[in-house]
């Protein structure tokens, strides 16, 4: 009878022992996480998952507190009772900025941060979402990492290493985003991406030509979207977010709403984003030239020089702005993996306010000045395989489809006539990337083919008879821009403690263009350009031990000429106009770059880097003649010619530097620090300052947190350039730049004091609120043609469900 009970004790202790045990898996790719770590809050019990991501919790409560913790994944905590509800399943979310990255998207595929020879921003979508960033160049701009450069509220052209706009390149979920139209002047393409969906950023600090392909010159902006949640459990998991968020600086009304619906094998996410922005209102304290003492109002069809109520209120500045996307996931088993991303953007009609301040004779020249609405939709099928073959051990095929859609609408005081030119891009893209590993060695190669078709049209209406006429395009209608292209790179693991990085790049590209000559006589009815561009690279990353990381690489990189090069005409300024230009060439950057890392036991950890950038054959804008004339009149005004032209070399060289220190578990400070300084040579041989290189800036934090609640008080600053120090491009634009006691524009110095903190409610609840620019300061970013946020408040809560 004992040997009864005692079996049967046996087995009941057996089964209930079994019933504690747990599995932790990845929650997009269904894979047991071996290594991730458990304790509870005063860390007295701890454990950790094994090779099959199994542990047992027969040491905890049924309700206390567990923590599971994973360098490569976002940490999070609940009881045993709730995961044994959930059959013993725990789900971690892939996350990038916890403890010290070990998975980089950099070559297409993961990669330990050890073996990385370039310097990378990583930003997770848990420090976006504590930012609250009303676009997506904010969501870089807040990483105090990235300086960002706004002619409008519906702006933003990131700065990197002395490089902007079409030398940068930017890609969403692996889909290259440039286009043919890409130009050397400020753009804002970056607002069409919706910083809600954005699950992950990495930011390539430096050249990406080698897997990146043209553009790819100052560095590689990359936004990794939400992808759908599969269900672990017999029928449908459905989860979702909804966020609402007010700021009072330009009373911004903002919500957004997203769904999942995850079957065992197939997932479908659907996501909706609205953000109505008001005028923006600057600081207090600074320069008055940044005030808005006037704006041109239209009353009875005549243009009056109205006085502002407010000169503090930049008017008109305010647009709205809708996103949309839809995600579908089909994973049969952990071998294949199919991803249809579907993700559409449009803006309101909204105001190009720099060029709205412009004066002439003492009074406001423009009456109107905005960009139409700017459209974007992005389709692409993405399929990725697992399998131990000869060739490959992963692979990714992604085919994709974007259309774009812009227009720029300006006229004059006093004048009827409003000019309009409309672009519309088609571009197509097929990416072949393959992974395989060969013992110490890991070969990663692929193929690449892009196509843009551009069609632009001009028109002029005169609003006094309502009469419409065809005027020059911006661009040649129909013209295609093309690049083909195959890549190897190469990282040998040479020891644990180095590890060496090569790679090589083919890329050929096609232009085809026809110019229209009815409304100009130009010497050339059409080009036609074929030329080929090889890149390379090389790095050597060193682990001298616990304390010290050493790397350097060097690299090539290029920009071939795109239809914005070679066939634009438009008015660069007061004055002047740019004429197409069909005889370019790409441009050629050289890098080099060294950097370390101090880790002091994870109490201290500095990173710095330095770099040096040499452009050759660099693509600029340069006086010019058409049929010998150096003057042409262009909307009714008589303009100095000017095309973009293979004509300057450029130097750029800087500085960057970050530290973390962690004081405590709940208290730690983070503080980031840039300097770049660039030159290009003038046509009579001087140097002059590079447009694109910013002045010095950074950030410091002051973080504070626990389980529920977190708290930040940091400060942005930006330092000055002197009149002397500005590029010569920006030291003509008095609507821009103050001027100093000497009478000359400058670039003033400025500095922000901020205070944000969050507080998790409930465990669906989360609650934000920050007070930005607490002294009101006046200022603007560098190169900028609207003043910053004055003094702002930000509410914002997220509840999950």
């Amino acid at each position: 009878m004992q040997l009864k009970y005692f079996l049967i004790l046996l087995i009941f202790s057996v089964n209930f022992t079994l019933s504690q045990e747990i599995k932790i898996i990845d929650s997009e790719t269904k894979k047991p996480i071996p290594g991730v770590a458990l304790f509870n809050p005063d860390k007295s019990k701890s454990g950790v998952s094994d090779l099959d991501g199994k542990i047992n919790l027969n040491m905890f409560l049924n309700n206390e507190t567990i923590h599971f913790q994973h360098t490569s994944f976002e940490p999070i905590f609940t009881t045993k009772s709730q995961i044994l509800k959930n059959d013993g399943l725990v789900l971690l979310k892939p996350g990038s900025g916890q403890l010290d990255e070990i998975v980089l998207s950099v070559t297409k595929f993961g990669q330990d941060k050890k073996d990385i020879v370039q310097s990378v921003v990583s930003i997770s979508a848990s420090e976006a979402l504590f930012t609250q960033p009303q676009t997506a160049a904010d969501l870089l701009s807040n990483s105090g990492k990235i300086f960002v450069q706004k002619s409008q509220l519906g702006g933003g052209s990131p700065m990197m290493r002395g490089f902007s706009t079409n030398r940068l390149l930017m890609t969403v979920d692996g889909v290259r985003m440039n286009t043919a139209i890409f130009r050397g002047g400020n753009i804002q393409n970056i607002l069409s991406i919706d910083p809600f969906i954005v699950e992950n950023t990495e930011v390539i600090l430096g050249p990406g030509s080698v897997v990146y392909g043209s553009d790819a010159v100052g560095g590689v902006m990359n936004f990794y979207t939400l992808k759908p949640k599969f269900s672990f459990e017999e029928g449908m998991a459905f989860s979702g977010n909804a966020i609402a968020r007010y700021a009072t600086a330009n009373e911004e009304k903002t919500g957004h709403i997203d769904f999942n619906f995850g079957f065992k094998e197939w997932a479908f996410l659907s996501s909706f984003s609205y953000n109505d922005f008001g005028d923006l209102r600057m600081g207090k304290h600074g320069p008055d030239d940044y005030l808005r003492n006037f704006y041109i109002q239209t009353m009875d069809g005549e243009d009056v020089q109205t006085p502002n109520s407010n000169p503090r209120l930049q008017t008109p500045t305010g647009y709205d702005q809708i996103s949309l996307a839809q995600k579908v996931r089909f994973m049969p088993n952990e071998k294949w993996d199919f991803q249809l991303n579907l993700l559409y953007s449009e803006t309101s009609d909204y105001a190009r306010y720099d060029r709205l301040t412009r004066t002439r004779n003492g009074n406001l020249r423009s009456a109107e000045w905005f960009y139409g609405p700017q459209k974007w939709f992005s389709g692409n099928l993405q399929l990725e395989r697992t399998s131990k073959s000869l060739l490959y051990d992963d692979s990714k095929l992604i085919v994709a489809y974007q259309h774009f859609e812009e227009s720029r609408n300006d006229r004059d005081v006093d004048n009827p006539n409003l000019f309009r030119t409309q672009e519309k891009v088609d571009a197509i893209s097929a990416n072949f990337d393959f992974t395989k590993n060969l013992n110490a060695v890991d070969l990663f190669y692929g193929l690449e083919y892009v196509h843009n078709k551009v069609n632009s049209s001009g028109n002029v209406t005169n609003l006094d008879i309502n009469e419409l006429e065809e005027t020059a395009s911006r661009y040649p209608d129909g013209s295609t821009w093309q690049s083909y292209a195959v890549y190897l790179n190469m990282l040998w693991k040479i020891s644990q403690k180095t590890s060496l990085q090569s790679g090589v790049r083919y890329s050929h590209f096609n232009i085809d263009a026809t110019f229209d000559n009815r409304f100009y006589d130009f010497p050339f009815e059409e080009t036609q350009i074929n030329s080929g561009n090889l890149t390379g690279s090389i790095g050597l990353n060193f682990q001298v031990s616990e304390l010290l990381g050493l790397r350097t690489n060097f690299s090539t990189a290029f920009r071939a000429p795109n239809i914005d090069d070679i066939g634009k005409i438009f008015d660069s300024e007061p004055g002047s106009v740019v004429v197409p230009n069909p005889n370019l060439e790409a441009e050629y950057s050289y890098t080099g770059e060294v950097g370390t890392i101090f880790n002091f036991e994870h109490i201290i950890k500095v990173e710095m880097a330095t770099f040096y950038t040499k452009l050759d054959n660099a693509l600029v804008r340069r006086d010019f003649s058409l049929n010998g004339e150096t003057e042409i009149e262009y909307q009714g005004d008589l303009s100095n010619v000017q095309a973009i032209q293979n004509a300057a070399d450029a130097r750029v060289y800087g500085f960057e530097a970050g530290v973390r220190i962690n004081f405590c578990e709940t208290l730690s400070l983070q503080s980031n620090y840039t300097i770049a300084k660039g030159y290009e040579e003038l046509d009579n041989g001087d140097k002059a300052t590079l447009r694109h290189a910013p002045p010095q800036f950074g950030s410091s934090h002051l973080i504070w947190k626990n389980n529920r609640f977190k708290i930040d008080a940091f400060v942005y600053y930006s330092g000055e350039i002197r009149a002397e120090n500005l590029a010569p491009s920006e030291a003509n634009k008095p609507e821009i730049y103050p001027q100093n006691n000497n009478g000359d524009l400058y670039s003033p110095g400025w500095y922000t004091l901020n205070l944000t903190s969050q507080y998790q409610l409930t465990d669906a609840l989360q609650l934000t609120a920050s007070l930005e620019n607490i002294t009101d300061q006046r200022y603007r970013t560098y190169s900028s043609g609207i003043a910053a946020p004055g003094r702002n408040f930000i509410a914002a809560m997220k509840y999950t469900f």
